[in-house]
């Protein structure tokens, strides 16, 4: 049996798994996110803590003789999070997210203070990423900068805990900016050029590696075995790849999970950073990866269906459901930028937007239009990532948002592409923490990334797709369109 704990934004998801690959049991604990100021999100980490510490109350109440059976532990988390510690391995603020857009400006200078930025990391500057982060802390809290000893990503900083050992997995620290991605080692360059060295670094290692043990004391309070083991784990797009069987060239998956994202694997480094399109570091050794990000994903459902008064996202999706394709067609379309945008934009200026509104435009046609907005959202970013490369089979479909047959189809359409949607798809990313504690613990590769059996294919169909197209090509107006806006009301704004 394994354990995977997935950290992710809106909450902490374990599951337990067996070698058959059935998911025992699977518990959760919301998070919630706090925006002090504009562009800001941030999450306290003590906050992780207590919902990991709900989910394996849950667990020990639904399955204490399976947990007592875990042989490892593997780790999934979002990406990018800044987390600060001082001498004493304290927090010192809440956690700076990886939709946490303050740190634009700090972008350009990275770039200019490390000129090779690009080629070292493979990556194009973005706010969401860890280093500017750190400029931005530099900058506008000096004196907090100072007590700043260790730099953790959420994931690590729960394993400091479980384990107290500091450590960061290869795919988990590509999104720092502080990473050779080819060479996967931490570049001293990029540290350099946010006032930081190698002292400040966890140790690296390969997300299928042993990190450590579970502390006694809590494997005692949990109802675990003595000396489990504790895997380097991985980003939690990483994990999802290594959950649906996405480790070899052309394999991936599409993520409706709060962001959205677009993950091709690959078995070389292939950096395309003027496309605004990641390059990173597999979880497993030898391998790298593709993808492309935008912020808001099914986290625009739910803010769609809280802002028009619906009680769940779930009853607004049946209330799209009921639209006839003609007034779909006929609804708003969205800009799905709530939090600034990644690919192919990387504006964290951008915002969201209704266009075309009507007096007969009532709920459901907003929330068809944040549907169909994420998609068009997405389609960008794969356009962008299929930039001289061939088709790829049918992908995997992953995240909380996959649960919708009505959102799932309208994806497919939407990209051209077909998907097949596995049962429990919404938690592969905490499956593919459990099979990398499974690898850590010996297993072999070959059975335990497999990719899960049956499951729904979806497949595009023609005449929702002949509309999509026809609507996506005014959608992609509207952004060019609306750029010079954005900046001026975040210019207001400061």
């Amino acid at each position: 049996m394994y354990l995977g704990i997935d950290l992710g934004t809106s909450g902490v998801k374990l599951v337990l798994l067996e070698e058959s690959h059935r998911v025992a049991a699977v518990a959760e604990a919301p998070l919630q996110v706090s925006r002090p100021q504009p562009l800001w999100s941030e999450q306290a980490p003590q906050d992780w803590w207590r919902a990991l510490e709900r989910a394996m109350g849950q667990l020990r109440e639904q399955a204490p003789a399976a947990l007592a059976a875990v042989r490892a532990i593997g780790l999934s988390g979002q990406m990018h999070g800044a987390v600060l510690l001082d001498e004493r391995q304290h927090v010192l603020r809440p956690a700076i997210l990886w939709n946490d857009g303050r740190a634009f400006a700090e972008c350009a200078e990275l770039e200019r203070i490390e000129p090779r930025a690009r080629a070292i990391t493979g990556n194009l500057a973005m706010p969401g990423f860890t280093a500017p982060k750190l400029l931005w802390l530099r900058r506008h809290e000096p004196g907090l900068f100072a007590q700043v000893r260790q730099v953790l990503l959420p994931k690590d900083w729960l394993r400091l805990q479980l384990t107290g050992d500091a450590a960061s997995d290869m795919s988990d620290a590509s999104g720092t900016l502080w990473l050779d991605v080819a060479a996967r080692r931490w570049s001293e360059a990029m540290l350099t050029a946010c006032g930081l060295g190698l002292e400040h670094m966890p140790r690296l290692l390969e997300g299928s590696e042993p990190s450590g043990q579970l502390r006694g004391e809590l494997a005692q309070a949990w109802g675990l075995r003595p000396g489990v083991v504790v895997a380097g784990g991985a980003g939690d797009n990483a994990a999802s790849a290594v959950g649906v069987g996405a480790v070899r060239g052309g394999q991936g998956f599409v993520s409706l999970g709060t962001s959205g994202v677009i993950f091709l694997a690959g078995d070389a480094f292939r950096p395309a950073p003027e496309l605004a399109v990641h390059a990173f570091a597999h979880a497993l050794p030898g391998r790298w990866h593709q993808m492309t990000v935008m912020l808001s994903a099914a986290s625009a459902l739910t803010w769609v269906a809280r802002l028009t008064g619906c009680d769940s996202e779930a009853r607004l999706l049946e209330e799209v459901a009921q639209l006839s394709p003609r007034r779909r067609a006929q609804a708003p379309l969205f800009l799905p930028y709530l939090s600034g945008e990644r690919t192919p934009h990387n504006d964290p200026q951008a915002s969201g937007v209704f266009t075309g509104l009507r007096p007969e435009h009532g709920r459901s046609d907003l929330g068809y239009s944040v549907l169909e907005g994420v998609v068009f959202g997405l389609r960008d970013g794969w356009d962008a990532m299929q930039a001289g490369r061939a088709e790829p089979d049918a992908l995997a479909l992953v995240g909380g948002g996959a649960r919708s047959d009505l959102w799932a189809q309208l994806l497919v359409s939407g990209l051209g592409c077909p998907l097949r949607r596995h049962e429990g798809a919404q938690a592969a990313a905490a499956v593919g923490a459990a099979r990398l504690g499974w690898l850590a613990a010996g297993g072999d590769e070959r059975q335990v990334c497999l990719a899960p059996e049956g499951g729904r294919l979806f497949e595009p169909e023609p005449g929702e797709a002949a509309v999509l197209q026809q609507r996506h090509a005014l959608f992609r107006q509207l952004y060019p369109a609306l750029a010079p806006q954005f900046q001026l009301a975040a210019g207001l704004a400061a």
